[in-house]
């Protein structure tokens, strides 16, 4: 089944974040995984944890009520904390991987009606309807992307994209 033209857009920035992310950490160290940039920025492993569970969000309000116990770690107003046991790089591109297939699949099969259901709280929405709140975290989530390229070059790797 098509995704809905009022998500069709998100759906392709997530599908191409999905990539992104798994780029951006290609070749880090367990060390790298960790290191906070300037000493208090997002390291890559919380960023990683951070889209992993927005996306969990999103499939919440799609249907789908998927996560892992430690994604609220990463969670809207969580702080990277050297103190915190965060998952394993392996543990958190699993749940990358993971929640990128129920997604696609969370999106496929949204109907029409769902996505014009009203909201009036949590992420903004452009419409006020549940399809302007996945545009958004599409927003969101390549922003963070973003961030995660940015530490890359920060490490001294060479750019994922090109």
């Amino acid at each position: 089944m098509p995704v809905p033209e009022s998500i069709a857009v998100a759906a392709e920035s997530f599908k191409q974040n999905t990539h992104f992310v798994k780029k951006n950490v290609e070749g880090l160290s367990d060390e790298e995984w960790v290191r906070r940039p300037g000493g208090t920025g997002n390291h890559a492993l919380w960023i990683v944890g951070h889209v992993a569970w927005a996306r969990s969000a999103v499939l919440k309000r799609l249907g789908d009520d998927w996560g892992k116990p430690w994604l609220s770690l990463c969670g809207r107003g969580a702080k990277c904390d050297e103190s915190v046991a965060y998952p394993t790089p392996e543990e958190a591109m699993e749940a990358w991987s993971e929640s990128s297939a129920r997604l696609k699949a969370a999106m496929e099969s949204a109907s029409a009606e769902l996505l014009a259901t009203p909201v009036t709280q949590g992420p903004p929405s452009a419409d006020g309807k549940l399809s302007g709140v996945v545009n958004f975290m599409a927003f969101h989530e390549t922003y963070h992307v973003g961030q995660l390229a940015y530490v890359r070059s920060l490490l001294g790797h060479t750019g994922a994209m090109g």
